[in-house]
């Protein structure tokens, strides 16, 4: 059935639905939940700390020395009596050539010393007699200076038999292939049985030997950097390297907070036109042997002067296009935006030039879900220091970099090391 309602009837009904909506408006619904409470966020006071700026390079680890073995006598390898890839001390021998050939070739010239020696006595005692006999007149001069002359030429034979035993031991000795230096050996480029050619040239390679401790890290420092530690030098606020030994600290690929401290010991005397490059070397200690030349390497020096820097976790910082900013609670816990502007990277912590003071309450956790002008939930955390990141101002790192006012422009760039040319030796 449909009712059909009159307009006085609507004008009637009409007001009375909707004052009946507002009102049910301003009522909640049974079961509602009741308002978030505000967002709970962490929040830390920047700290402040005395800091070295570090620049990191990428480079390679060499070897100091380098040789390259090969015998100096040509023959039959007899023996090779090391054990390959091991350590072997200056002077253990390496290889044994067979030397019957030369014991033979000097028992021939010592024979001929023996001989030269006669002569040369049989000489002596006929120019001697003739010139006794020079006196009475009984010989005449010219006997004598032939004698004299016969003494001269058996004298300087005796001299050359000397001078070829000399070359024959020599010979014999070499049939000995002792290691030139202190190192870890390669492997038996030639095994006992084959035949090698020995002296210049075509020498045959028999292993090579590279030394362990100490060894170096070649990096190659970009020109900007290069400037920048000049102008520091100059301004006596970082130590030169040419003038004095500058810390530095090396980790390899599967490594963590460089534990290997040597120093700078060389830095080339060019700038290499086609990389804008100049070659730098630091020297370590390699006693364990853990360092082996040819692995890839991190080298850390120092970037800067010590400073007092403000420090804040790198994660508490964001990005507004082209402007850093944190997020600041008041005391009334409410949020506010401030611009920043950002210093060197310590570790996990980013030094901060202005925008916050240290007596500021940083969000570092929780900024996804607060925004500017909102009210949160604080609760306080303290800002972990990485002890790797800072030098012990004790340490030489601390002592080599002089206390400056302001922080200095960083530069950290990573070069591709080139591969040194390594020294070639003989037995």
């Amino acid at each position: 059935m449909i009712w059909k309602l009159s307009d006085n009837m609507v004008r009637t009904i009409l007001p009375l639905v909707i004052l009946n909506g507002l009102i049910g408006c301003d009522q909640k619904p049974p079961g509602a939940p009741p308002a978030p409470p505000p967002p709970e966020v962490s929040v830390s006071h920047p700290i402040q700390k005395e800091v070295v700026e570090w620049d990191i390079y990428t480079g390679h680890l060499e070897a100091p020395e380098s040789v390259n073995v090969a015998a100096r006598v040509s023959g039959l390898v007899m023996e090779m009596p090391f054990i390959e890839g091991s350590i072997v001390k200056k002077g253990d021998l390496l290889a044994v050539i067979d030397d019957r050939p030369y014991k033979a070739d000097l028992d021939l010239k010592l024979a001929d010393e023996h001989k030269a020696e006669a002569v040369s006595a049989i000489a002596s005692l006929t120019y001697n007699r003739l010139e006794g006999l020079r006196k009475t007149n009984a010989v005449s001069q010219q006997d004598v200076d032939n004698a004299k002359a016969t003494l001269a030429q058996a004298v300087a034979q005796v001299a050359s038999s000397k001078a070829a035993i000399e070359t024959s031991q020599l010979n014999v000795e070499w049939c000995r292939v002792l290691s030139p230096i202190a190192g870890r050996v390669s492997y038996k480029l030639v095994t006992a049985g084959n035949l090698i050619n020995g002296g210049a040239g075509q020498a045959t390679l028999l292993t090579t030997v590279q030394s362990i401790s100490p060894i170096y890290c070649y990096v190659d420092v970009d020109e900007h950097s290069v400037l920048k530690y000049q102008k520091l030098a100059e301004q006596r606020k970082l130590a030169s390297a040419r003038d004095g030994k500058v810390p530095c600290y090396i980790q390899l690929g599967n490594e963590n907070g460089y534990p290997h401290a040597g120093f700078i010991d060389f830095v080339d005397n060019h700038v290499d036109p086609a990389t804008g490059t100049q070659r730098v070397r630091g020297i370590f200690k390699n006693e364990s042997g853990l360092l082996t030349p040819g692995f890839f390497a991190r080298l850390r020096v120092p970037g800067s002067g010590r400073y007092q820097a403000l420090l804040i976790p790198d994660t508490a910082i964001g990005n507004d296009q082209s402007q850093h900013n944190v997020l600041v609670i008041d005391k009334d816990n409410k949020v506010s935006a401030h611009p920043v502007q950002l210093g060197a990277l310590f570790g996990s912590l980013r030094s901060i030039v202005s925008g916050v003071s240290s007596d500021d309450r940083v969000i570092v956790n929780g900024q996804m879900h607060v925004r500017p002008g909102a009210t949160v939930t604080p609760t306080e955390v303290p800002v972990k220091v990485d002890a790797d990141a800072f030098p012990d101002p004790g340490s030489i790192a601390a002592q080599m970099a002089a206390t400056t006012e302001a922080p200095s422009d960083s530069a950290s760039n990573n070069s591709s090391a080139q591969t040194p040319t390594t020294q070639p030796a003989g037995n």
